[in-house]
């Protein structure tokens, strides 16, 4: 028996040492035990100051939070800077992040650090206010697992493999969430952060002309022509993702696909696809199944590709490695 506890007990030192393992929850419950607290209040306070574009504020830290774990994992590689550009922020499909999420980070990291220095990761902070942008946005509350490590690699050559395409079918989107160890359902599910923010014309584009994409509402066609027209011009240009709540991250997202009003090809297809549909119809029906599943595919989006051990570092400044800071 003890020899076995032994050998349980060395695997175990093993595997931390190799960086294996996922979050939990109260993490930080001995070292700093208010992480939580102090995060929703930073970025309460960078939210609070948005203004006329809380809204977009508040997607572009769920953005952030997503494209970092889709592309070396759950470890706030995505929040590196770099003279050379050449991190993962500067690739083409980064480049729409909007500074406030990334800000809202480094505020918070600042907040934390004055009460615990060198204790909470930049990749756990990023989680956790990605958490308080939810909820902010009135979407459901949920409690956060933690205990992630800031990523040592930020690799512009590694986005464009790992980040879902506007114009992508549903068998597209399945792949690469497969890849991530997420399932059909979770991606349905986590769509919905489509409930929030905005997106240029030139994302969209290519399904008003020359010929409007059949499976658009025609009158929602004709509105985003009005402001989109044939010839692209003003880049900074922009279209609520969800024309009827944009400001609240709820079901009707999936109300608006039913009805032929998902902006991007990547949304339309959840609905137009038979295989997807009945999950859209599902979550457009009963919001509860809809919070119930977001939770539950957030959660798993943040177990994704998780650095521990001696594969991560505790930054000291979320925008740059702790060698070159």
């Amino acid at each position: 028996m003890e020899v076995s506890i032994r050998l349980i007990l060395l695997m175990v030192l093993i595997a931390v040492g190799r960086g294996e393992g996922q979050p939990v929850e109260n993490f930080y419950s001995k070292t700093c035990p208010n992480v939580e607290a102090i995060v929703k209040q930073a970025v309460f306070t960078k939210f609070s100051k948005a203004n006329a574009t809380l809204q977009a504020t508040l997607q572009a830290t769920l953005r952030l939070f997503f494209h970092d774990c889709f592309i070396e994992g759950c470890d706030a590689s995505i929040m590196i800077a770099s003279a050379n550009n050449n991190t993962e922020k500067d690739a083409d499909e980064n480049l729409s992040l909007a500074g406030d999420g990334f800000d809202a980070v480094i505020k918070a990291k600042q907040a934390v650090e004055g009460a615990c220095p060198g204790i909470v990761s930049c990749a756990d902070i990023l989680a956790i206010a990605a958490r308080d942008a939810v909820v902010l946005a009135g979407g459901p509350s949920f409690s956060v697992e933690l205990g992630r490590r800031d990523g040592l690699v930020s690799n512009k050559s590694q986005v464009h493999d790992n980040i879902p395409d506007p114009s992508f079918n549903l068998s597209q989107l399945t792949t690469l969430f497969a890849r991530k160890n997420l399932s059909q359902f979770d991606m349905i599910a986590l769509s919905g952060a489509h409930s929030l923010g905005v997106s240029n014309c030139s994302r969209f584009h290519s399904r008003l002309y020359p010929v409007v994409d059949p499976s658009l509402n025609l009158n929602y066609a004709k509105q985003l022509m009005a402001t989109c027209p044939r010839k692209i011009g003003n880049p900074q240009v922009f279209v609520n993702l969800d024309p009827e709540t944009p400001k609240v991250l709820d079901n009707v997202y999936y109300q608006n696909l039913v009805a032929g009003k998902g902006l991007l090809t990547s949304d339309e297809v959840l609905y137009t696809d038979p295989e997807s549909q009945p999950t859209v119809k599902d979550f457009a029906s009963n919001p509860g199944h809809f919070n119930a599943a977001f939770i539950a595919a957030i959660k798993k989006l943040g177990r994704v590709g998780v650095k521990t051990g001696n594969l991560g570092e505790i930054r000291r400044d979320c925008a740059a490695f702790n060698n070159e800071d």
